[in-house]
């Protein structure tokens, strides 16, 4: 005859008694730095000339950022590419010359000279810009924040059921597991050329950051 002891009888008793919620926590914050990939796209049929003229154009670009105060450090190779061009007549392939990518990534921390760079660069010779990026230094502090708004919001979500059905919640959850953070903009950052306009118009915006978790509540009958 197997006996159960009040021990064992207290702990199947909790695992049967389980509320299991998910919450979502997130805040908005001011972005505090940037990046951008400026890249020269150089094409031509004599592949070292190609070469030089890319180098010298991309040594252009980078001498002139630097000459707006960003430190060689921030301004790194993020692609660099040699590609064959070829056209096509009545199915036969015919060489057209080479094409030559070189993608810089800069990281820039004052925001209002994103439009700035991104003239100077294209002044100097930049013919590629995409990926204008934000995010922000502080991201773990404003994450720990996020956890504990998400933390909140599964607490208040097990209330509201054991309420709903009538029963007593331990407020204090028995696991918690973390879901992980993610960071997105409220709106896609706008990137402007226009013609009778001094500079490129690059707006910020403000940065979403997520956090999540999974709880297990336990809960007992009222007068159980």
């Amino acid at each position: 005859m197997y006996s159960q002891n009040p021990g064992q009888s207290n702990i199947l008793s909790q695992r049967n008694y389980l509320i299991k919620v998910r919450g979502e926590g997130e805040i908005a914050v001011q972005p505090d730095t940037a990046s951008v990939n400026l890249g020269v796209v150089t094409e031509g049929k004599e592949l070292i000339g190609v070469q030089q003229q890319n180098s010298l154009t991309a040594s252009k670009v980078i001498d002139s950022l630097m000459r707006l105060g960003i430190e060689r450090d921030r301004i790194q190779t993020f692609d660099y590419r040699i590609e064959p061009e070829y056209d096509y007549n009545q199915g036969t392939q015919i060489f057209r010359g080479y094409k030559i990518t070189h993608i810089l990534k800069v990281k820039i921390e004052d925001l209002n000279s994103i439009g700035k760079v991104v003239d100077t660069a294209v002044e100097n010779g930049a013919n590629y810009v995409a990926n204008v990026q934000f995010t922000t230094r502080y991201k773990e502090s404003y994450y720990q924040q996020a956890l504990t708004v998400a933390l909140v919001n599964a607490g208040n979500k097990a209330k509201t059921i054991a309420n709903t059905l009538r029963v007593t919640l331990n407020p204090t959850p028995i696991l918690v597991t973390e879901g992980g953070e993610m960071i997105q903009p409220i709106e896609f950052q706008q990137l402007a050329f226009s013609k009778g306009v001094s500079s490129t118009q690059i707006q910020p915006g403000q940065l979403i950051i997520k956090a999540s978790v999974a709880a297990d509540y336990n809960y007992h009958p009222i007068g159980g």
